[in-house]
């Protein structure tokens, strides 16, 4: 497809989407180019997302540093992301107590506190230096932020819970990342902070692959 076209469709796209148009004018553009910036899944990873929607993961876990220095640039972008986006976590099964850090990410989901914990977490394992490395410290842990610990610990040892952790780890196997944090856009494409060379940069990649996406129908 020929650029001007392509930008055409683009700009028609971002009717409704949300998407930026700064996002949309670096589609394909040389601020924006593959390998520097992302790469392209092969075969793309299965993901479900609505129609109109393009599907964002961040592949990421607590006991990574570059994942806590991540939070402030994504929390930001996620207060103003476009609705065209939907955003989810999968945490990776590597780094330091991954076998405690996966479920716990599932049980916070599950009991909706996903959007208020991760700071703390962050804060407490990567600024503090706090391990929860046991359940009796998730738990504890738990109890001082106001998180019911035994309801909590149930979810966390739940065999659905087991299940969503393999699901995870199928979907972190399909991407072909190698670290974290990594970004995946709608089983396409990766991208980085450590690949587009900053972590507000690698949202504006995540924006402007979607657009292409959304473009494309």
């Amino acid at each position: 497809m020929k650029r001007r076209h392509f930008s055409a469709l683009a700009a028609g796209a971002a009717l409704g989407t949300g998407l930026p148009r700064a996002a949309l004018a670096q589609v394909e553009s040389p601020a924006i180019a593959m390998p520097r910036d992302y790469t392209a899944i092969a075969p793309p990873a299965a993901v479900d997302a609505p129609v109109g929607q393009v599907d964002v993961v961040e592949f990421f876990s607590f006991a990574c540093p570059h994942c806590f220095a991540f939070e402030r640039p994504l929390e930001a972008w996620l207060a103003r992301r476009p609705p065209a986006i939907r955003f989810r976590r999968s945490p990776v099964p590597f780094q330091r107590n991954f076998r405690n850090f996966q479920p716990m990410w599932f049980a916070l989901e599950a009991l909706g506190l996903a959007g208020t914990m991760p700071r703390p977490i962050f804060d407490a394992v990567q600024r503090d230096g706090l391990r929860l490395d046991t359940p009796a410290d998730i738990a504890a842990f738990m109890a001082r932020h106001g998180v019911d610990p035994e309801r909590f610990m149930s979810v966390f040892s739940a065999p659905a819970t087991a299940a969503r952790v393999e699901q995870a780890d199928r979907l972190f196997d399909a991407s072909g990342a190698g670290s974290v944090p990594t970004l995946m856009v709608q089983g396409r494409f990766l991208t980085s902070p450590w690949m587009a060379r900053g972590g507000a940069r690698s949202l504006d990649v995540v924006e402007a692959l979607a657009a292409r996406i959304l473009a494309e129908g």
